[in-house]
């Protein structure tokens, strides 16, 4: 027989779609029965003639019936009184506003993006963020990719955030706010999550964080155009998207899908950055390791500029690791000169919008 935590845990994922948050948190679950394989549930509505009862209802019945233990759900609806229904509608509305107040307190979002892993999205999300914060911008770093993340480790931060009042305070390094799953799990932990968990994560650390005011706030996406993505486009459906692609034709050509994302979503594309584009020997000798016209060819195909073409550099992988970004190391020369140009790019292009 399932238990009823694994059934209040499956209710976590069924949102009201008119209050935009899960039954449990809503409060809406009254009453709770398991019975061998089936279950029954008491579900109060804030008005009477609800028009989404039987979205709720499907979402509800389709949840629960994933666990093998469960053969049939019940699901009776109940109607809280006005008084209660008006007094939550309005404890909504104050936290959203809140909530759409500390978001209004960022000017520019960039998120980052590519079709791959592999290519050093990441690298390129962080050493961008130190060279805008070393101009004097306000910057914050959003790791959104749940699965790879690697901000804290090439942003050197060990700290984690602290919580006031049910808010998040991001840990700063370099001058940068910065918010990972990578501060919550150990580094060794598999992440198992499917879309709402994923959706639910992502909301959280763009309201529930207190950014401040910030300049820009960069988000480090997974590779692809999956959930977190289209999260990202619907929670701020303003933001610029940087793409990180190679050389080589397989990483271009993936690529390039970000650019059908970007139209079906309403994100903006802002151009294209090529990572490990050559490599230059100690005695100068250019090797183009990866090809070469991957990123022009992919700015072409979506229709952006190609800002800069960042090579391949062993001081840069090694002041990574250490977390040590580029501009504020005195080894990678060449890749502090390409991410301080990306740097001024970005600062041109933004200003454009």
């Amino acid at each position: 027989m399932i238990s009823e935590e694994k059934i209040v845990e499956a209710l976590k994922e069924v949102e009201d779609p008119k209050l935009h948050r899960n039954l449990v948190e809503l409060g809406l679950i009254e009453k709770m029965e398991i019975a061998g394989d089936t279950v029954k549930l008491q579900v109060t509505l804030t008005v009477p003639t609800y028009p989404m009862k039987d979205k709720i209802e499907e979402d509800i019945v389709g949840r629960l019936k994933r666990f093998g233990e469960v053969k049939e759900v019940k699901v009776n609806f109940t109607t809280m009184p006005p008084q209660k229904s008006q007094s939550l509608i309005e404890s909504l509305s104050k936290g959203s506003e809140e909530k759409e107040s500390r978001i209004s307190k960022i000017k520019n979002v960039i998120a980052v993006a590519s079709g791959k892993g592999g290519v050093g999205k990441s690298t390129v999300t962080a050493n961008l963020a130190a060279a805008l914060a070393k101009r004097g911008h306000r910057v914050g770093v959003l790791d959104a990719d749940v699965y790879g993340f690697s901000i804290p480790t090439l942003l050197g931060i060990k700290e984690t955030p602290t919580a006031i009042d049910g808010r998040m305070n991001p840990p700063e390094k370099f001058g940068i706010k910065i918010i990972s799953i990578g501060f919550f799990v150990s580094q060794d932990t598999a992440i198992i999550w499917r879309g709402p968990l994923l959706h639910k994560a992502i909301t959280q650390f763009i309201e529930e964080v207190e950014w401040g005011e910030l300049d820009y706030l960069l988000i480090d996406l997974p590779p692809g155009t999956g959930d977190v993505s289209i999260s990202i486009a619907q929670k701020l459906p303003g933001a610029s998207v940087l793409v990180v692609t190679t050389p080589q034709k397989l990483a271009t050509s993936v690529a390039s899908r970000i650019g059908s994302l970007a139209e079906k979503t309403g994100l903006k594309l802002l151009g294209v950055v090529e990572n490990m584009s050559y490599f230059l020997s100690p005695e100068g000798k250019r090797y183009e390791i990866f090809g070469t016209g991957g990123g022009q060819l992919l700015a072409g195909a979506l229709r952006a500029p190609l800002f800069c073409q960042i090579p391949l550099e062993m001081s840069l992988r090694r002041d990574s690791d250490q977390g040590i970004p580029a501009v504020f190391s005195e080894n990678a020369q060449m890749a502090k000169a390409v991410f301080e140009e990306l740097a001024s790019r970005v600062e041109e292009a933004m200003s454009k919008k």
